[in-house]
């Protein structure tokens, strides 16, 4: 059972809770990234989520075409198919959709998949996020509300941001600042509106200091004591401990000790995109410059087709990813955690 069923998805999220760890979550945006991802899942022993962005789906659908809806259901194909020769579990899950992308894309896909859940199917997704983080958070949640009663339709899980994400994803834009942290008050809000899992479960994404894109360890001023603090108020009020799913969005350049405390502190996803698109691209960067006479038809010469071949360049490249990812699994303490 490689692609998560709704029922396995929430295992693998209970299993992180209660041991104390996190599933690194990697972005996707062509098949050679799907399979550079569960190879690093599966090289670490651990189960893992692959997720597309708006921008990655609009370039799988064809870097012309640019149907966000179509790259999304291609690279789920894909992924469902590849992932079955290999021992671990993958959920898959779309990242960081905002408001005025909803009907184009997250929207579209819960129907499809509702459609699928009537006919007796699984939903092609395990998880879709909304991200509110651009606008008040009172409309924030009415919109993940109506989400929410769309993903119990859809037999999917929600995943909401409350607070804001600094730096630039996907074309959305973020000022670092007082912003960046989400508050007690701020959780409250959210449990009063969306419930505490008996209106449909959800993925909380609160913001801790985070930023998008790459930052040098020590650059960010992360806080994830914040996330202990709204723990315990809205656990008070719930009379339950730690009853968010967290997640860790804008992980680049974060330091071990600030991973491994937000992960005591209930973080059970951490995105890795940026890392992950670096180890991606660097072997390619080394094979072309240390093969320039054979990847080039230089000097009137026909260059040197083993050098050149996409097959050559792009195994370095996954194993390149594979190996970040791995070490994802090992620092989130996912290594070894497979069902």
């Amino acid at each position: 059972m490689p692609i998560a069923t709704p029922e396995v998805y929430a295992e693998m999220i209970d299993r992180a809770k209660a041991g104390s760890f996190a599933y690194p979550a990697v972005n996707i945006t062509s098949s050679q990234t799907v399979t550079a991802a569960i190879q690093g899942f599966a090289e670490a022993e651990s189960d893992g989520i692959i997720q597309v962005s708006v921008g990655g789906a609009e370039y799988a659908s064809g870097s012309t075409i640019k149907d966000r809806v179509s790259g999304s259901l291609a690279l789920a194909a894909y992924a469902t198919e590849v992932a079955k020769n290999y021992g671990v579990t993958i959920a898959l899950h779309t990242d960081h959709c905002v408001k005025k992308n909803l009907d184009s894309w997250v929207r579209p896909l819960l129907a499809h998949e509702a459609e699928q859940v009537k006919r007796g199917e699984n939903p092609t997704f395990q998880s879709h996020m909304f991200d509110g983080s651009d606008i008040p958070l009172d409309e924030n949640l009415v919109i993940a509300a109506e989400l929410l009663e769309l993903s119990q339709a859809a037999r999917t899980i929600l995943e909401i941001e409350v607070g804001v994400v600094g730096g630039e994803e996907d074309g959305h834009e973020a000022e670092i600042n007082d912003k960046l942290y989400t508050t007690p008050q701020d959780g409250l809000a959210t449990v009063r509106a969306l419930g505490a899992g008996e209106k449909g479960r959800y993925l909380t994404a609160l913001t801790f200091g985070n930023v998008h894109g790459v930052y040098k360890p020590g650059a960010v001023k992360l806080r994830p004591a914040i996330l202990k603090e709204i723990q315990d108020s809205v656990g008070a009020e719930l009379g339950k401990a730690n009853p968010f799913d967290l997640v860790f969005h804008g992980g680049s350049g974060s330091t071990a000790e600030e991973i491994s405390e937000a992960v005591d502190n209930g973080v059970i996803k951490m995105n890795i995109d940026t890392d992950t698109q670096y180890a991606f691209t660097r072997p390619v960067v080394g094979h072309m410059f240390g093969n320039y006479d054979g990847v080039l038809k230089i000097d009137g010469e026909v260059g040197n087709k083993k050098a050149y071949d996409p097959r050559a360049w792009g195994k370095l490249a996954e194993a390149g990813m594979a190996a970040r990812i791995v070490e994802a699994c090992q620092q989130l303490r996912s290594a070894g955690h497979k069902l």
